[in-house]
């Protein structure tokens, strides 16, 4: 059997290894094993956060329209609350939208749920 020489795939292994890594501090950015090591928490991190996102966002958008009805003295829950009974279907996202960069409409729609 002919001799297997395994120099060029390991080095490009490991060359990949320390690619993804670039960046990071110290060993974890030089040391192939630390490095390994790094990927996988990084990539533990970044599944979690992705999910955690959505709630970070989800939060914001909560503050964002508390905080402009603070102007009409109506609480968020009373709020979204009145919306469900009017029958309104804007999502959070889009009320805080308009709440930030659009307040003429917000008010329209403050006014239409009272």
């Amino acid at each position: 059997m002919a001799r297997v020489k395994r120099g060029t795939t390991s080095l490009k292994r490991r060359k990949n290894v320390l690619q993804m890594t670039k960046g990071y501090r110290f060993g974890r950015s030089t040391k192939e094993r630390q490095a390994r090591e790094a990927i996988v928490h990084a990539g533990a991190h970044a599944f979690r956060d992705r999910r955690d996102k959505k709630n970070n966002f989800r939060r914001l958008w909560t503050i964002k329209i508390n905080a402009a009805l603070a102007e009409y003295e109506i609480s968020y829950s009373k709020f979204i609350k009145m919306l469900s009974d009017k029958n309104i279907t804007l999502d959070r996202k889009i009320l805080a939208e308009l709440a930030e960069n659009h307040p003429l409409v917000f008010t329209k729609i403050v006014e239409a749920v009272k």
